[in-house]
């Protein structure tokens, strides 16, 4: 298998015989063996039917159907686990991406040897002020935050390595940041390429202003994740014993002013009406609760196995 293209789609169904169409002329000319694994993640509209359709007649063409909407990150999730593809292509299904890229991507991939290939839609038919400048600061904060220099993280034509996608577990809506999660996993040949952006020709996009908004939380996340998400005992356990040493040194100093007023026979405060006593036994509260954050992440991780936040309703031709 040459390609696995993965298509992740919400009530698309006035697309996707034209989208099929333009896939499978491109494999075709190229020669390529190829899967064409739609993956509908809880369409209320005749997407499913389009696509049995189509799994009739192209036995190329792979069904996956959720039991309800779970959101691009598990569509992406399910397609990556069953895609055999030597090179793995994701793009929406809304026509916004050209399959006529599909082949510079496989060679960039088989024959200059990246990891991953992310799109830059250097020229868009977007909303301007409802999506280029917000996608603008997003992408800009997430090259300072990750240290990947690209343009375009959430462009959803993408090509990949088999064993890139194996590998990277995607979930709650972490799409945006794959090629994050992939340096995270050690696969550092990540690289963009130019690649055309096109109107929508049918219906009306599923994202909001909210996506943005959701964007920027989810990059802390995966900041915080990608340097402490395997040892968080190494963020909790430092500041957790930081902060009780300066509870402890500060409860230590306030006895000790304590005695030594009373030794000489200086008239002293009580120590509860000190406000120092409170901040000191506050720091050491807090201080021994993040060290039990950090020890009970630990535990989290070694025992809790990956699990799968969807469910499969039906599948075609797997």
């Amino acid at each position: 298998m040459d390609i696995s293209v993965v298509i992740p789609l919400l009530n698309e169904e006035e697309s996707l015989h034209e989208l099929h169409d333009w896939i499978a002329n491109v494999m075709q000319s190229n020669q390529f063996l190829y899967e064409l694994i739609f993956i509908d993640d809880g369409s209320t509209d005749t997407s499913w039917n389009v696509i049995e359709e189509l799994s009739a007649k192209n036995k190329s063409v792979k069904g996956i159907r959720f039991q309800k909407n779970y959101g691009k990150s598990q569509a992406l999730d399910a397609g990556f686990g069953l895609a055999k593809g030597q090179v793995v292509i994701t793009m929406d299904a809304d026509l916004q991406d050209s399959p006529d890229e599909i082949p510079e991507l496989y060679k960039l991939i088989t024959e200059e040897n990246f990891d991953l290939i992310s799109g830059w839609k250097r020229k868009r038919y977007d909303n301007v002020i409802t999506k280029n400048i917000p996608s603008k600061l997003f992408n800009w904060a997430a090259r300072k935050t990750s240290g990947l220099k690209l343009h375009d993280f959430n462009c959803g034509l993408k090509a990949y390595k088999n064993e890139v996608v194996k590998a990277v577990k995607v979930s709650g809506e972490m799409h945006r940041y794959i090629p994050v999660l992939a340096k995270n996993e050690g696969f550092n040949r990540i690289d963009e390429k130019v690649v055309q952006h096109q109107a929508r020709k049918y219906g009306v996009t599923k994202f909001g202003m909210d996506r943005f908004v959701n964007g920027f939380l989810d990059l802390i996340t995966i900041s915080f994740l990608s340097k402490f998400g395997k040892r968080p005992m190494h963020f909790f356990g430092l500041w957790g014993t930081l902060m009780f040493i300066f509870g402890f040194l500060s409860a230590f100093f306030i006895g000790v002013m304590k005695i030594y007023h009373l030794t000489v026979g200086i008239k002293a405060i009580l120590v509860t009406n000190n406000p120092w006593f409170y901040i000191a036994l506050t720091s050491m509260i807090l201080g021994t609760l993040m060290f039990l954050a950090g020890f009970l992440g630990e535990l989290i991780i070694k025992s809790n196995p990956q699990q799968k936040h969807y469910k499969i309703k039906k599948q075609l031709n797997f």
